[in-house]
């Protein structure tokens, strides 16, 4: 995220000497991207953040996937992964489940009401979208609340927490990037400011406050870290079983792990910060849609890219204006790409009669034509507007299907074209 932001104390040059009133001086901890040459924040620390007392293996459940062989469309029903009362016992964490994965992003979700532990993703940048409930993010340069409808971008190796604050359920939507995400370069100038032709800009995008100093003084506080380490072990890519993810973009081919470090000291002991380099929110409310007498293709819909997936948000909207427009996406093949759609609010009337329904998540893979149902695209000329919202996800390499996945896919959707019959 390239436009300056400064919080708290720092000293009026970089590098130099800094000092608490007390006299005690603070340490400077340097977060930048791409090898020191990319974007980047300084962080003054009342203590070292390199120390730690003690470190143990953190076992990251369900991060084998298995391959979508034979090639089917899926369906999954993500409101079915956890039921009842079982919420209340999870946390935005140690919770997630994953859906689908490949070697450049990993899909998760989870529904939740526990505080997670902090937490460090030191693999990538991560991507949260906000279903329902309410929560209030920290980290290390501050922080925000979050609601429905909130993507939540936090860049690799940020400190953080959620921390649920309503009695129902905080449902997130979690997509891990094995490299950065950031808006699409064509919304963006030369220089890094969103143009005028861009569907979001500067002044939608919610900022950490203040440094959260008032937790400085804890001892011997558990930091969950999710890290890179050597092949063999279960990659983001992997099958069950166990075949490896093809190699060659960030983080492919290298496996995921888990480990819990003793912080001598609490990571929230920011004294000050500033650089281009932070996590920030952003309402899909404020998005706004571009349209056209006839149908719009999906990159008109984007929100975020990163190496080798996009995320685009479809929000509800006036339609085509054309006389004889068939407002309805027209059926496509994605010849470069796996086509992942979350249905997370309105009434998607494309899908009427497939299944999908709020919650749904559906995954159209490479190689596979599809549309709408075809009762929707009989009737959708005279539409005038859609009630629909959905996020969805474009990526360049074939998808694995993972635990969560599998464990509440709809069996019969691959056939709901053809009227829901299977012949064998």
């Amino acid at each position: 995220m390239a436009h300056y932001q400064r919080r708290g104390s720092i000293p009026p040059k970089r590098h130099t000497v800094h000092r608490r009133p007390d006299g005690a001086i603070v340490y400077e901890e340097l977060m930048g991207e791409d090898g020191f040459s990319s974007d980047s924040s300084l962080l003054y620390h009342e203590r070292p953040p390199s120390a730690i007392l003690d470190a143990r293996t953190w076992a990251l459940p369900g991060q084998a996937v298995s391959p979508n062989h034979p090639l089917l469309p899926r369906h999954l029903r993500l409101h079915k992964l956890v039921e009842g009362e079982e919420w209340k016992r999870l946390d935005a964490v140690t919770g997630r489940r994953v859906l689908l994965a490949n070697p450049d992003v990993a899909i998760s979700y989870v529904a939740c009401g526990e505080t997670s532990p902090l937490y460090r993703n030191a693999i990538g940048d991560e991507c949260v979208y906000v279903e329902s409930g309410s929560a209030s993010f920290e980290s290390v340069f501050g922080g925000f609340e979050v609601g429905a409808g909130d993507y939540v971008v936090v860049p690799r190796g940020t400190t953080h927490r959620w921390i649920p604050s309503s009695d129902v359920p905080l449902r997130a939507y979690c997509i891990e990037a094995a490299g950065h995400i950031s808006p699409p370069r064509r919304y963006l100038s030369p220089k890094g400011q969103f143009l005028e032709h861009a569907p979001y800009c500067e002044r939608d995008l919610r900022l950490p406050g203040d440094p959260p100093r008032g937790s400085g003084g804890e001892l011997g506080v558990e930091v969950y870290v999710k890290h890179r380490t050597l092949p063999g072990a279960p990659p983001i890519g992997a099958s069950a079983a166990g075949a490896p993810g093809a190699a060659g973009a960030a983080g492919a081919g290298l496996g995921v792990a888990g480990t819990v470090h003793l912080a001598a000291n609490h990571p929230f002991d920011v004294v000050g910060w500033d650089g281009c380099n932070y996590p920030y929110a952003f309402n899909v409310s404020d998005f706004e849609p571009i349209t056209g007498r006839v149908h719009q293709p999906p990159p008109v819909h984007q929100v975020f890219e990163a190496s080798n997936f996009v995320v685009c948000n479809f929000v509800p909207r006036k339609v085509d204006y054309h006389p004889r427009a068939v407002p309805v996406p027209y059926y496509h093949s994605n010849v470069d790409s796996d086509e992942v759609m979350f249905y997370c609010g309105g009434n998607y009337a494309a899908r009427a009669g497939s299944g999908i329904s709020l919650g749904s998540l559906s995954l159209h893979p490479a190689g596979f034509p599809h549309g709408p149902q075809p009762a929707a695209y009989e009737s959708s000329p005279g539409t005038e507007q859609v009630d629909e919202l959905a996020v969805m996800i474009d990526t360049f390499r074939p998808l694995g299907i993972g635990e969560g996945g599998l464990a509440v896919e709809d069996p019969s959707y691959a056939w709901s074209w053809a009227g829901g019959a299977r012949t064998s």
